[in-house]
């Protein structure tokens, strides 16, 4: 998977919005699919109009576990976010996570005002849904 600093360099690269959109297409291809005994309701990300599934995982039992996360979606455009949002969450501290909001990723690559009400609502729902089972995390 592409780091976030990868991806933001290629966003500023491709300058039509339309090789953009197809770049977030690929993105999403690029990552692994998630089995089907993954897409659970737990695992479903409620308020996005597509089916979305994020699973975390914590490293160990420390305070501030570094987390990784799994993703899917059944539109390709989706899955293209899920894998920019993992990319900016995957591999961090739960602390980190939970300080981090990736909207403003997506706000610095332009990508929120060109999604529809309702991706951009989805899109929200994902992060929240992550930064919050990073509190969890920590709190364990």
């Amino acid at each position: 998977m592409a780091s976030i600093e990868q991806i933001i360099d290629d966003f500023a690269y491709l300058e039509e919005w339309e090789d953009r959109y197809r770049y977030v297409i690929e993105l999403g291809k690029a990552m692994p699919d998630l089995s089907d005994d993954k897409k659970t309701a737990e695992n479903k990300v409620q308020g996005c109009a597509s089916q979305v599934w994020v699973v975390s995982h914590g490293s160990d039992d420390s305070a501030d576990p570094v987390m990784t996360f799994e993703g899917d979606s059944d539109a390709h455009i989706v899955r293209g976010l899920v894998a920019i949002v993992l990319s900016v969450y995957s591999g961090k501290h739960a602390s980190e996570i939970a300080s981090t909001d990736a909207i403003e990723v997506f706000d610095k690559i332009g990508l929120v005002e060109h999604l529809s009400a309702q991706r951009a609502n989805g899109l929200r729902s994902m992060v929240k849904r992550i930064r919050q089972e990073a509190v969890i995390m920590q709190a364990a």
